[in-house]
């Protein structure tokens, strides 16, 4: 088909306008600012640590795997990472990473799920954690420690990261779903003596998601690796119920949204139910979806690729319950 010379030649003068200017866009734009922000949980060292001896690493969850794809472990300097959305709208979610109490499957670089929550204009933030195991004076409540320590934080800096200190909510995965959950019922507990202003804020998160979470220390549900590293090989029943989480729940706990998959061969699914049933028997609000398939550590994704439910499940719940519209 005949062209028309004077089009092309217009089209022709277009593009080489557009190649010039080009150069000059790309000067006068400034780099992208960073998502991420990564902070110390504490200003020092952190509390208990007379008798640690361990030293820290940082390893590939799977050898030659993808570089941002870590886990810590033994930690002695834990961290918060705080991603920002585009378009905030003053909620906040404390994610808390599992990894058995043996290490904390966390990166620096964020991931798929904290990247869904900015999605939502949720401020996204995710702790990393130290572990009971190594020789913390608070023993099992060193994890539980760090994590009121970072809700405070984010509590004592919302006016500057355009927060509302009302609106945080906190997510767990696994045994971090442990950590998460108790949180979430044991805010009425000061863990570690107050250290700066921060610490006279609450501990309270706003909401609660625990996912494919430990729960109970007691037999016959107790994850095993967990309960180890938490209370050593023969701890007593009284040590398991301190720390079982479905134990002593408040009047006033958040609302708690807790999913699972039926065939989860790593954490029992009854953890979960223990933990719906306990809340329901206070009244408090909460959710439960156990999914037929998934299996353990599952994302937004489950193992075979196959999208997941809950993401869309979790959004309605902290809609109605305020987080955010």
């Amino acid at each position: 088909m005949a062209t028309d010379p004077a089009l092309d030649r217009r089209a022709l003068l277009g593009l080489g306008a557009m190649a010039m200017a080009a150069p000059t866009l790309a000067r006068a734009q400034a780099p992208a600012a960073s998502p991420f922000e990564v902070m110390d949980l504490w200003p020092g060292k952190p509390p208990g640590g007379e008798k640690v001896t361990v030293t820290e690493q940082v390893i590939l969850r799977r050898p030659g795997g993808n570089p941002n794809d870590t886990a810590f472990l033994n930690v002695t300097k834990p961290w918060l990472m705080m991603r920002r959305p585009a378009k905030p709208n003053g909620a906040a979610i404390l994610m808390i990473p599992g990894g058995g109490y043996i290490r904390v499957a966390v990166s620096k670089a964020g991931g798929p799920i904290d990247a869904w929550i900015a999605d939502r204009g949720v401020t996204a933030f995710v702790m990393d954690y130290r572990l009971p195991a190594d020789g913390w004076a608070a023993g099992p409540d060193v994890a539980l420690q760090d994590a009121q320590r970072a809700i405070r934080l984010i509590r004592a800096n919302a006016a500057k990261w355009g927060l509302d200190p009302e609106r945080i909510a906190v997510t767990g995965f696994s045994a971090g779903g442990h950590v998460a959950a108790r949180l979430a019922t044991r805010f009425g507990v000061e863990t570690y003596a107050p250290i700066d202003a921060a610490d006279r804020l609450s501990t309270r998160p706003a909401a609660a998601g625990l996912f494919y979470p430990v729960i109970t220390m007691t037999a016959p549900h107790a994850h095993g690796s967990s309960l180890k590293s938490l209370l050593g090989a023969a701890p007593t029943e009284a040590q398991r119920l301190a720390v079982s989480a479905e134990h002593d729940i408040p009047a006033d706990a958040p609302p708690t949204f807790i999913a699972a998959a039926a065939d989860d061969k790593v954490v029992a699914m009854e953890n979960s139910l223990m933990m719906f049933q306990a809340l329901r028997a206070k009244k408090i609000a909460s959710e439960l979806h156990v999914f037929e398939s998934g299996g353990h550590g599952f994302g937004l994704t489950g193992p075979a690729g196959v999208a997941m439910p809950w993401p869309a499940l979790l959004d309605a719940f902290l809609k109605r319950h305020g987080l955010y519209a």
